[in-house]
């Protein structure tokens, strides 16, 4: 039955006054907010350039937080992407496709051979699939999941369990059972964990979200032992690592570790939404038809961006790219007066700020001249740039950053001190 006049007009009264009550960013902007409002909108990219909605240049140290590892605009993504765009975007995985073969043949073999490959739509995803499978080799009563503390898997329920961050756990629990967490980077407290009812342990090689911490080869080692000692798997979160950041195509291997399951995400579609989690063969024969699956998971689209990335990646020579331009950027960084330390491999790097600098706000006083870096802690700031950056962009980059800081700690002594914004100095 409609609505009598007088009801309707009741309810449109009532949604105006509404609609007039909500706070002025919500009623303008029609997103859930999951994010701060943004200070910036970016409408153009190229290479390590971008461009807000006034046309004001910008460089990114940042890469949509180690996602475009090409750079913006890559003209073999983009005309890969337009060529399949014109063929074919999608069939389900009901069908076969191309180029998802290809590209799963590609990761295999970057990651030694021996295995397969799960397509999916982003990094949380293909943790999701690590975590079940490992639940399914495991098989009853050996479900269990050991994380570290500081680590960062993603925000779906599984995921944000495995996240070793427990405040972000606490608005949303009870969360999924099954999970346990062990002290970063610490073999004695893993092996006190590590028991029977464990199926994998689940570590990054380099604590991306958790302030860019890496591991040492030996710590990496003996992890690997213990699971073999114990019948555990052992599954590397490569999402943020992956693909040649680190100055090696995969972050494990620095420590010449072999996993049993590597999710990736990230930078194998630079920007494309894809997702991919490899497994040993033996491991992923556990799973038949029908007991994981997704509907865009490797659909051509996506692939055919991930084909075209991985060709570029290669030919580029990344992982030697990473480790020459991540040793430039981290000579520069540390003659800085006001960084006490930088940590991280290739070009994944934290700038650990001396006492008393907020890195948030340099990170803001820094987009304020043109660069693009974030706040990974409250003392650190995250460099993840292009693999592609030249030396003149590094070069640049840390110029301005040099500006921001000196300007941060005159306005520490001089409260009345203030930005003033603008392009590089």
């Amino acid at each position: 039955m409609a609505a009598s006049p007088a009801a309707t007009t009741a309810h449109d009264t009532a949604a105006h006054r509404a609609a007039m009550d909500a706070p002025a960013d919500l009623e303008r902007c029609p997103l859930w907010p999951t994010y701060r409002a943004p200070s910036v909108k970016f409408v153009r990219g190229s290479g390590s350039e971008l461009w807000d909605v006034h046309g004001k240049r910008y460089l990114d140290m940042l890469s949509g937080l180690a996602v475009t590892s090409l750079g913006h605009a890559h003209p073999a993504v983009t005309e890969a992407v337009a060529a399949q765009a014109a063929t074919l975007v999608h069939v389900s995985n009901l069908f076969g496709s191309e180029p998802g073969p290809e590209v799963a043949r590609t990761l295999d073999r970057l990651l030694g051979g021996g295995g397969q490959v799960f397509f999916c739509n982003s990094g949380a995803e293909a943790n999701e699939a690590a975590i079940k499978l490992a639940r399914r080799f495991g098989g009853r009563g050996r479900h269990r999941v050991l994380s570290a503390f500081g680590s960062f898997h993603g925000r779906t329920l599984a995921t944000l369990h495995a996240t070793g961050q427990p405040a972000k756990h606490e608005v949303f629990q009870p969360l999924p059972e099954g999970f346990a967490h062990v002290a970063w980077h610490d073999i004695d407290d893993l092996d006190t964990h590590l028991d029977d009812t464990v199926a994998a342990v689940l570590l990054e090689v380099v604590q991306g979200e958790g302030g860019v911490n890496p591991v040492d080869a030996g710590y990496l080692q003996a992890v690997r032992r213990l699971c073999d000692e114990r019948g555990a798997l052992l599954v590397i979160d490569e999402v943020q690592t992956g693909l040649g950041r680190t100055g090696a195509w995969f972050a494990h291997q620095h420590a010449d570790v072999r996993p049993d399951i590597v999710s990736m995400a990230k930078a194998l579609g630079n920007g494309v939404p894809i997702g991919a989690c490899w497994a040993r063969t033996e491991v992923a024969a556990v799973l038949q038809p029908g007991e994981h699956g997704t509907t865009y998971g490797g659909q051509p689209l996506a692939a055919a961006a991930a084909a075209a990335v991985l060709d570029v990646l290669e030919r580029e020579d990344a992982p030697g790219r990473a480790r020459r331009a991540g040793e430039r950027l981290r000579q520069a960084l540390e003659a800085l007066s006001a960084v006490a330390q930088v940590r991280g491999l290739g070009l994944l790097l934290a700038a650990e700020l001396v006492e008393g600098t907020d890195a948030p706000t340099v990170a803001a006083r820094a987009l304020e001249r043109g660069l693009v870096v974030n706040a990974v802690t409250p003392t650190a700031l995250r460099f993840a740039p292009s693999l592609l950056i030249d030396d003149a962009e590094i070069d640049e980059a840390v110029a301005i950053l040099a500006a921001v800081l000196d300007e941060v700690a005159a306005a520490t002594t001089d409260p009345s001190a203030a930005s003033t914004g603008g392009g590089a100095p």
